[in-house]
């Protein structure tokens, strides 16, 4: 069995949390679903420009663990970007950090 999947620490939950491609009448569209967690590890890789151990850290998950839920969330990203799918953020487990 496996062990249960700790919380990551997220410091920042985006205020849009949704988006479509131009053109494309909502009820025709398939989702991509990012978690919190994923969106949180792009934006510390990507925008804060941490490397992955630092982003792991921040995260409070090891640097394996970042990597796999960077590469998920890039993987989503591209998805939805070729394929002219709906992004949503949205779900995942995590905790809001206060700091």
């Amino acid at each position: 069995m496996a062990r249960p999947t700790k919380e990551r620490r997220v410091e920042y939950i985006p205020e849009y949390n949704y988006f479509k491609p131009v053109g494309i009448p909502g009820k025709e569209l398939e989702e991509i679903c990012l978690s919190i967690e994923e969106i949180e590890a792009m934006r510390l890789k990507d925008m804060e420009n941490l490397t992955q151990e630092e982003a792991a850290e921040r995260m409070e998950v090891s640097r394996p663990t970042f990597q796999r839920i960077l590469t998920e969330a890039r993987s989503k990203l591209v998805r939805a970007l070729i394929d002219g799918k709906a992004i949503r953020f949205q779900g995942g487990n995590y905790r809001l950090s206060s700091s």
